[in-house]
């Protein structure tokens, strides 16, 4: 076995391989760039070794430089977590050559699955069911407006080099399947090196379930069940579970079985990633082999009690499965979402800053330890209060894992612990998480790849997403209110005879964007620790058991514990819960009868401007003064954690002038060009 391993990555995966490799009594080395000088992988590990500059062609992905830190560390192999270099067959030969072991498949394994096209040809060799398609590089917009025509709309066009949702477009039609065919090579061009796409067709209402698989040197291979991935948003996995709710168990052995077929069929050596696209009637097509861990790879880990990291190294360092196919368990049920920094009431673009907060939920179940059989929480993450959610890489924030008996218990199990995760500084996605778990037709395993797209057409939007008891957020806001007075009224040194009065009677008002106010009468009485709140022709009966300043707040209403998320915002109060989102006032009659005197004022219109969504690289700007535009056309791209955003007009008008040059650094807000007239972008 290794006594020192480097870890050419960063953020939650080297973080996650850290774990498993001091359990194993292993040493590890961690690397990073400028940007992660206070990165958490690197205080965990036992030495860390500065690799260059922020941007991930100057540090992680130089191959010369992760190669010169084993050297100069004695690390015996090197654990390429996933993303970076994770996939690339050049750096898997270099390592090997260089003798140190890289732990995960051959490097010819890498290319035969590597290459999109090469592995469909392979799949089919191997009696891998394939999706039809045209297997061929496509050169140009006008061959892939062909190559669509002939296979039949609606078509995906992919790069051949892709994955995580970069370099993939689906097109129903001529004209975006030239967009489609452009925006992928330009993709796939920034993000492999590799702008070769090719097209194949798009299975409409799709599954996208995926077999784990784990081989030896010795011949063994096996598959650890299978992962439902198919809750995505522009094609990135958003939740993930295992087992999935749609298989039954006769095409689980069918793609178990091709998935382990198609691994031997290339000497496949480590622990890598079958994926399928499902039919509703359980028909299944390979779509790619991913070469390397997967970021969804805890709950295949919390089914089966087995630790794929400490897997991986042992497979690599020589060893033999110490298991069989029959030997493999499956018990119990596990969901993942993915906490990224993004804001999801502005289209899910990326955000940047520093994380003022970060209050995950309790763990009791921790990764680099599974156990069968164990229910509760994991949580894994690269990141910790103070630190930065950096431009220069990818938005994930954590990975939080459930996991309970069955389905049920770890859909209730989640939807807790999202409640209670708190991410102050950078938006994250942590309400549309929630808004998904609460949706009936996933409660159901009623989904598939278009979900999102299907339930929300108009994007997401906290405020708008439905709670199935929504007086209980402003029955919760009239209690904290309540419990903050209850603490100013405590306060010493109040002047004699005008000590605060708490009466019992309140106004709860809410404003909507365009000024409507709503007011809802309440009343409170104090029984001991517990708040009578009678509100909506109904009192309810709250207890809290976390402090006032606690943004996650427990308790119990009416006897059944409850998690849910309240903080002062300006004078009113937001409460969270579910994905569904209130901000109120708490006012005593008169304040509100006084308040709604007040005059409302409109946000300002800034229609006029193109102002970048987020922060990023202005790559380019596609009009000029005095040209004139149409609704839809092509204004500007901004860049941002390795993803093209075109920024288009919502209506027609003439440019008057450009603000920001191409090539600026942005922050979210900046003017990037004006119009003429207003209402002219979005």
């Amino acid at each position: 076995m290794f006594k020192k391993i480097l870890i050419a990555n960063r953020g939650e995966i080297a973080c996650r391989v850290i774990k498993t490799a001091r359990r194993m009594g292993i040493a590890t080395v961690a690397v990073y760039s400028e940007a992660d000088r206070d990165a958490l992988h690197v205080e965990l590990a036992d030495e860390a070794v500065h690799i260059g500059a922020a941007a991930s062609r100057d540090s992680y992905l130089s191959t010369d430089k992760i190669i010169a830190a084993c050297k100069s560390t004695g690390a015996e192999a090197v654990h390429p977590g996933y993303g970076f270099l994770s996939e690339n067959e050049t750096f898997a030969r270099r390592v090997e050559e260089e003798g140190v072991v890289f732990i995960g498949p051959k490097h010819a394994s890498i290319a035969a699955m590597g290459d999109k096209i090469a592995s469909k040809k392979l799949a089919a060799a191997a009696k891998v069911s394939t999706i039809p398609g045209h297997n061929a590089a496509i050169e140009s917009a006008e061959l892939a407006v062909e190559v669509a025509r002939k296979i039949g709309y609606p078509v995906m066009i992919k790069a051949s080099a892709g994955g995580g949702g970069k370099g993939l477009r689906v097109a129903f039609d001529d004209a975006q399947a030239r967009e489609g065919f452009a925006s992928c090579r330009n993709e796939a061009k920034a993000a492999f090196g590799d702008d070769r796409v090719f097209i194949e067709k798009f299975v409409e209402q799709p599954r996208h379930i995926e077999i784990q698989v784990l081989g030896d040197a010795h011949g063994h291979c096996v598959y650890l069940w299978e992962r439902e991935c198919s809750i995505q948003r522009r094609h990135q996995k958003v939740i993930e579970e295992a087992p999935s709710p749609f298989l039954d168990d006769a095409t689980r052995k069918a793609m178990g079985e091709q998935a382990v077929a198609l691994a031997k069929a290339v000497n496949y050596q480590s622990a890598g990633t079958v994926e399928f696209v499902v039919g509703k009637d359980r028909s299944f097509f390979f779509l790619e082999m991913n070469t390397r861990l997967q970021v969804e790879h805890p709950v295949t880990e919390s089914i089966t009690g087995l630790d794929l990291v400490e897997q991986m190294i042992r497979v690599a360092a020589g060893e033999k499965l110490a298991f069989t196919q029959a030997q493999i368990q499956r018990k119990g049920w596990a969901i993942e979402c993915r906490i990224n920094a993004e804001d999801a009431q502005r289209g899910f673009l990326p955000s940047t800053g520093r994380l003022i907060r970060f209050e995950p939920p309790e763990q009791t179940i921790f990764a680099g330890a599974p156990s069968l059989g164990a229910s509760g929480v994991r949580v894994d993450t690269g990141v910790y209060e103070g630190g930065e959610i950096s431009i220069h890489y990818d938005s994930m924030i954590c990975k939080l894992i459930a996991v309970g008996a069955d389905r049920a218990a770890a859909i209730a199990t989640m939807k807790d612990a999202l409640d209670g995760f708190v991410v102050r500084g950078v938006s994250s996605n942590i309400a549309f998480q929630a808004s998904l778990l609460a949706n009936p037709r996933f409660a159901a395993g009623d989904f598939n790849t278009g979900f999102i797209a299907e339930e929300y057409p108009q994007g997401f939007g906290a405020a708008q997403s439905p709670h199935g008891d929504p007086v209980f957020l402003l029955a919760l806001a009239v209690a904290t209110n309540r419990r903050l007075l209850a603490r100013s009224a405590g306060i010493s040194g109040q002047l004699p005879g005008h000590e605060l009065q708490i009466g019992d009677a309140f106004v709860v008002v809410q404003v909507d964007a365009t000024g409507r106010r709503t007011e809802t009468a309440a009343s409170v009485s104090v029984e001991g620790a517990d708040f009578l709140v009678t509100i909506g022709g109904r009192t309810r009966r709250l207890s809290f058991s976390s402090a006032l300043r606690d943004i996650a707040t427990r308790g119990s209403a009416d006897g059944r514990p409850f998690h849910a998320q309240v903080e002062r915002v300006g004078l009113a109060y937001r409460v969270a819960q579910g994905g569904a989102q209130v901000d109120v006032r708490v006012l005593s009659p008169r304040v509100a009868e006084l308040q709604a005197l007040m005059p409302f004022k409109p946000p300002p219109d800034l229609s006029r401007f193109l102002l970048s969504p987020m922060p990023g690289l202005l790559v380019d700007v596609s009009v000029s003064p005095g040209q004139a535009v149409r609704a839809g056309e092509r204004l500007a791209v901004v860049e941002a954690m390795k993803m093209e955003n075109i920024l288009v007009a919502a209506h027609h008008g003439v440019v008057a002038r450009i603000v920001a040059e191409k090539g600026a650094s942005l922050a979210v807000d900046d003017v990037i060009l004006e119009f003429e007239s207003a209402g002219a972008t979005r």
